[in-house]
C-alpha cells in the first residue's frame, strides 16, 4: 500500500506539470483519471488509518505492535493513563500497602519507578472536597492553578463610575496593576501508619488514605495562609512579607474600643466581605465584653442547622490556631487578631498529589507513606487587611 501511495503521488505530480505546460491535453480524460486515483488514494489512506489504530491499540493493557518492534512507552511510561480505572486504583493500593511498583503501562510520562505514583483522580477529588469541607479558612481564599514563575497581574485600585451630562463622556481610568509571581513550594505529608494488612478492601484503603492526606494537608495549608513565612512555603496574611497599609495597624487589647478602632480603619469598599480572625481563646475573652447598655458585642447563634455562627460587632468571625492568643507577655507588635477579606488571598496549587513510599531503616522499621503537592500563596490585595497588635 505504501508503494501504491507513492505511485499515486508521482502520477499527480506528472498531471500537474502537464496541465501547467503549453502542450495540448484531453481535459476530460485527465479529470476522469484524477477522480479515479483520488478515490483509490482515499481508500488506501483509510486502510492505513485502521492499521495504525491497531498498532497503537490496547488489549488488556498491552500494546499491539508488529513483531520485533519494542514499544517506546515501555520505558518512558504511557501518557493519558486513566487513574480512575479499577486497574490503576488496585495497582496504586498495592504500591502503597506492599511497595509493588506500578506496571510500566500504568505510569504517566513524567513518572518514573522512583518518583512514586500519582494519586487516583477519584481519590484526589475526595481529598480536595474533604480539604475544603474540613477547613475553616481554605474554602474562603481564592484558589488558582497558574504555572509557577509567571507574573500574574493584580489590580490595586477599584474603578469608579462617574455621573455625566447628556452626550458627555468621562475620563478613562488607568487601572493600576501590580504583579504576583508564584513559586514552587513542596508540601510534604509523611504518615507512618499500619496499613500493611493481608486483606483490605479497596474502598477501605481509599477512605484511610483520604483521611490521612486531607487532615494533615489542611492544617499545613491553612497555617501557611495565615502566618506562612514565605521562605520555603507560601507567604501568609500576617507574614513579615505582607506589608500592611499605614493607618491599618491598630495597637490594642481585646476590648470593645480597640475593635471599633480597627473597624474604623477598614476601607468601606471592603466592608461587606471582610471577616475577623482570631484564636478561640481570644474570642472567648470578647464574649464577656459588653457595651454601655450591658449588651454583649460578641454573639453566638446556632441557627436551625445547629452550626455555630460567631459574630463580632455584626461581622463574621473565623477561628484558627495559627495566631497567638492575646496575653500581656506577647512581644510588642505581635498580631493577635485581624480583619481581612479572605478572597483577597490567592492560593496557587496544582493539587496533583504524588504518593511515595519508603522505609525508615535508620530510625525504625516503619514503612512511611508520604503525599507531596506543590503550592504557593500571597495576598493579592492588602487594602482589606487591618491588624490588631500588642
Amino acid at each position: 500500500m505504501d508503494q501504491r501511495m507513492r505511485e499515486i503521488t508521482d502520477r499527480k505530480a506528472e498531471i500537474r506539470s502537464q496541465l501547467q505546460s503549453d502542450a495540448d491535453c484531453d481535459l476530460d480524460a485527465i479529470q476522469a483519471e484524477l477522480e479515479a486515483i483520488e478515490q483509490e488514494e482515499r481508500n488506501i489512506q483509510k486502510r492505513l488509518d485502521i492499521a495504525g489504530k491497531l498498532n497503537v491499540g490496547e488489549i488488556r493493557g498491552k500494546i499491539i505492535l508488529p513483531p520485533g518492534v519494542k514499544p517506546a512507552q515501555e520505558e518512558e511510561g504511557r501518557s493519558g493513563v486513566d487513574t480512575t480505572s479499577m486497574e490503576y486504583r488496585t495497582a496504586f493500593m498495592n504500591f502503597v500497602l506492599r511497595g509493588t511498583p506500578l506496571p510500566a503501562e500504568l505510569r504517566a510520562d513524567a513518572t518514573t519507578t522512583t518518583a512514586g505514583a500519582p494519586i487516583p483522580q477519584n481519590v484526589l477529588n475526595t481529598v480536595i472536597d474533604k480539604l475544603l469541607a474540613s477547613g475553616m479558612i481554605l474554602p474562603l481564599v481564592t484558589q488558582t492553578n497558574y504555572k509557577g514563575g509567571l507574573a500574574i497581574p493584580n489590580s490595586t485600585v477599584k474603578p469608579v463610575a462617574t455621573w455625566v451630562a447628556e452626550s458627555a463622556g468621562s475620563n478613562k481610568q488607568a487601572k493600576t496593576t501590580g504583579t504576583i509571581i508564584f513559586g514552587y513550594y513542596k508540601l510534604r505529608c509523611a504518615v507512618a501508619v499500619s496499613l500493611e494488612v493481608d486483606t483490605m478492601a479497596l474502598s477501605a484503603f481509599e477512605a484511610v488514605l483520604v483521611n490521612n492526606v486531607s487532615q494533615a494537608m489542611v492544617i499545613a495549608l491553612e497555617h501557611a495562609i495565615i502566618s506562612g513565612t514565605g521562605v520555603g512555603q507560601p507567604t501568609g496574611i500576617i507574614s513579615a512579607g505582607t506589608a500592611v497599609n499605614a493607618g491599618q495597624v491598630i495597637t490594642g487589647v481585646p476590648k470593645r474600643a480597640d475593635f471599633i478602632k480597627a473597624e474604623g480603619a477598614l476601607d468601606i469598599a471592603y466592608e461587606a466581605t471582610s471577616k475577623w480572625c482570631m484564636t478561640k481563646q481570644t474570642w472567648n475573652v470578647m464574649l464577656a465584653e459588653v457595651d454601655s447598655a450591658g449588651q454583649p458585642i460578641a454573639r453566638v447563634n446556632e441557627g436551625i442547622p445547629g452550626k455555630t455562627a460567631r459574630t463580632l460587632l455584626g461581622r463574621d468571625v473565623v477561628l484558627c490556631n495559627y495566631l497567638p492568643t492575646y496575653a500581656t507577655s506577647l512581644t510588642a507588635g505581635t498580631v493577635w487578631a485581624f480583619l481581612f477579606d479572605f478572597s483577597d488571598y490567592v492560593l496557587n496549587t496544582n493539587y496533583n498529589i504524588n504518593i511515595q513510599r519508603y522505609q525508615e531503616i535508620w530510625v525504625g522499621d516503619d514503612w512511611v507513606t508520604r503525599a507531596v503537592l506543590i503550592a504557593d500563596g500571597k495576598v493579592a490585595d492588602v487594602n482589606s487587611l487591618v491588624t490588631l497588635v500588642k
